[in-house]
């Protein structure tokens, strides 16, 4: 959720922490700050708001250093102030970053504050800064400070520590929150994401689940949870840093919309055979496991659940399968009921949203044949703990809305469905065939669907001065309208919610009036003519529609109808075409809202918190 950026090196390091973490901006947070080890002392600067103000002040006040961290901050425990902002001191002699929640920080505070230790901030990274300290007295090394401090912990943390009287080396420590480490010539280089280091290297590790790891210039010492060491070499990354330019764009979000034929390109390539989808390509396991799979369990987060929830109707249509879909963060904290042979889906973008991993790693206890994720972060811990991995290959994805991420992952679960019907023979071969072709076609739909914008953002004017809004859709464009409105709230600040269409007379009806805009997803379906009758429900009391329809489906603008014609031509594919339009609606009312559109207030791009 918040960024981390380290590093250790013959050379001053002050501007490299400081881009690193302007290449981790989309993340989202409130406040940065930067320390480096400089004339036997560490100097530290922070500041609220965006990195551009801690470069103001590096520029106004120059630090230089050879060893150093730098961190951006969304805010858990504390206000958005300096005083609460990263890097944390303990008796100016360590200084910690950290990502993640600290659960039992209060009791840890209460027990430091009686041994004399005083806080000058209400995060409870503080606590950690003056834990380490506290058990360095009594140890050989730094590390082994870590280490015992790390023991008396409960909660997520990725963490980096420097210390004062050893400018040689930096402490890391991961439990639930990512960390990777980066090699150069003679130097060494620590991120929450592999991302913000592809300027200065290639070569990465990642820290797993409980480790602590010495980082010095020319070497890594791993020690388990248990303390013991660990041989791990570095490899190559194939990540492009593609994002980091809007070209000809306003807004990063803009840009990664219209990028969504290519990233669908890429998502396809190599993975469709002349009428069929290759199975492989969820992995070399995936055709013996998928013919035992007799029921599906999805679970995700946000953006992604709507992608899941997608996925149980095309699962359910396709395949002859129950499927069943959950929040992360409840199927984490309640008692389930596993059925036998059943396949445990988890989806995110990132691949480290804290409450999908968790789920994971519960799931991998409960006795699922097999699981798999769908995630577009090679190397991310959802990847490296599934039994399989489908990579959407989306690229970057810097603004905090999902545009891409989110379609290509609709992408990659109907070729899973696809790929299931296939081991199951559940549908005759022509209509396999079928959809391989719709998919085939798809970037070059989605191409047709952007052509849209101007008339789209002509009707987005329409929503500049309004306050709430409802969106409907039925069957597998109901999820379609939930991502609709999830995508106007998040960047235009409009209360939006998300209704299957045939909920409308059960109680949301009471909120249509002229004030009320209603966005409907019309596809030519054997719904259509339920949802036509649900658009009149709307109209007889006054209500304003705004309908994106099929062309074959024969709707006709008229008195409280606003229409948009969407040349839908795949049956199965239309709900991924559908959400391009309802992506510029919400891009276009953001910008004439004024809003912050890449970064909106209160949000993060990689949630690695509860």
């Amino acid at each position: 959720m918040c960024g981390i950026v380290g590093a250790v090196a013959q050379r001053n390091i002050a501007e490299i922490l400081i881009e690193g973490l302007k290449r981790l901006e989309y993340r989202g947070y409130d406040s940065a700050g930067i320390a480096v080890i400089s004339e036997n002392k560490i100097s530290r600067l922070r500041r609220v708001g965006k990195v551009s103000e801690l470069q103001k002040a590096a520029d106004e006040n120059p630090i230089d250093g050879n060893i150093g961290i730098a961190h951006t901050r969304w805010a858990t425990h504390g206000e958005p102030n300096e005083s609460n902002a990263h890097p944390h001191f303990s008796n100016d002699t360590i200084a910690v970053v950290h990502n993640g929640i600290i659960e039992n920080h209060e009791t840890l505070r209460d027990q430091l504050k009686e041994q004399g230790y005083v806080f000058t901030s209400e995060t409870d990274t503080e606590v950690m800064a003056h834990l380490i300290e506290r058990e360095r007295k009594t140890t050989e090394s730094l590390l082994d400070a870590v280490l015992k401090a790390t023991k008396l912990l409960e909660g997520a943390y990725g963490t980096v520590v420097m210390e004062l009287d050893n400018p040689d080396c930096l402490v890391v420590a991961r439990s639930g929150s990512p960390l990777v480490l980066g090699k150069g010539i003679g130097e060494m280089f620590i991120a929450s994401d592999q991302l913000a280091l592809l300027p200065v290297t290639r070569q990465f590790m990642f820290l797993e689940e409980g480790e602590v790891a010495e980082v010095t210039r020319r070497s890594i010492r791993i020690l388990s949870p248990e303390g013991e060491p660990i041989e791990r070499a570095f490899e190559e990354t194939k990540v492009q840093h593609d994002a980091g330019d809007k070209g000809r764009f306003r807004h990063f979000m803009m840009k990664e919309i219209y990028e969504q034929p290519d990233s669908i390109n890429s998502t396809l390539e190599g993975r469709l055979a002349q009428d069929t989808v290759i199975i492989e390509s969820f992995g070399n396991k995936a055709p013996e496991l998928l013919d035992k799979v007799e029921f599906v369990q999805v679970i995700a987060c946000g953006t992604s659940y709507h992608s899941a929830m997608v996925s149980k109707y095309w699962i359910e249509s396709i395949v002859g399968i129950p499927c069943q879909v959950e929040i992360a963060s409840e199927y984490r904290y309640r008692k389930t009921v596993v059925l036998p042979n059943s396949l445990f889906i988890s989806i995110s973008q990132s691949g480290e949203t804290a409450d999908t991993l968790a789920a994971l790693r519960i799931a991998k206890q409960q006795g699922f044949l097999a699981s798999l994720t769908i995630c577009n972060v090679p190397g991310s811990s959802l990847v490296r703990e599934s039994d399989m991995a489908f990579m959407t290959r989306a690229g970057a994805e810097i603004g905090v809305a999902s545009t891409k991420a989110f379609t290509t992952q609709l992408t990659g679960l109907l070729m899973l469905a696809t790929a299931l019907a296939q081991t199951k023979k559940s549908l005759p071969s022509e209509e396999i065939s079928k959809i391989v072709h719709e998919l085939r076609s798809l970037p070059n739909d989605i191409n047709h669907a952007l052509e849209m914008d101007t008339t789209i953002e002509l009707m987005a004017e329409e929503f500049s001065e309004k306050e709430h809004c409802l969106f409907l859709g039925r069957g597998e464009q109901y999820p379609i309208a939930m991502e609709g409105a999830l995508k106007l709230k998040e960047i235009s600040y409009i209360h939006a919610e998300a209704y299957a269409a045939g909920e409308l007379k059960h109680g949301p009806l009471a909120l249509i009036d002229q004030d009320m805009p209603v966005v409907v997803v019309a596809p030519n379906n054997e719904l259509i003519e339920k949802l036509k009758s649900n658009m009149e429900e709307v109209r007889a009391r006054g209500g304003q529609l705004y309908v994106f329809a099929d062309n074959e489906s024969e709707i006709v603008e008229n008195k409280g109808i606003k229409l948009v014609h969407c040349n839908i031509k795949g049956k199965y594919t239309a709900p991924i075409v559908f959400t391009v339009p309802l992506q510029l609606l919400s891009y276009h009312v953001a910008v004439i809202k004024g809003t912050d559109v890449d970064q909106p207030r209160n949000l993060a791009k990689s949630v690695t918190v509860e």
